[in-house]
């Protein structure tokens, strides 16, 4: 789903720490190749940001959102919200507790 529009990809400083915390989780839990593909995966997903960024729904939740500015990405139990800006997409990444996720599919 291309806009045919390219915009720059900004990373946050919580999101390039936030990404870091990821990856030691990752590593102590799963093994390094487990955490590393994980945050490539992320990275993956980000970076193509520049041309897709209409491809993720917008956030609900948010009340502030009624220009539709931000959009959420669900990876695990990650939520990456990025906000789209004339020239720019602006990237944070959240971790939710699993039992959030349960909690609203019981809904």
């Amino acid at each position: 789903m291309a806009t045919g529009e390219r915009k720059q990809v900004v990373l946050s400083a919580d999101f390039q720490n936030d990404i870091k915390s990821v990856f030691e989780y990752g590593k102590e839990t799963f093994g390094f190749n487990a955490a590393k593909t994980f945050v490539s995966e992320i990275y993956m997903l980000v970076w193509n940001l520049d041309y897709q960024y209409l491809m993720f729904p917008e956030v609900r939740f948010l009340s502030s959102n009624k220009s539709k500015k931000y959009r959420n990405i669900i990876l695990g139990s990650y939520l990456i919200i990025y906000r789209i800006e004339s020239e720019r997409v602006e990237c944070y990444v959240f971790s939710i507790p699993v039992n959030v996720f349960h909690e609203i599919s019981l809904k």
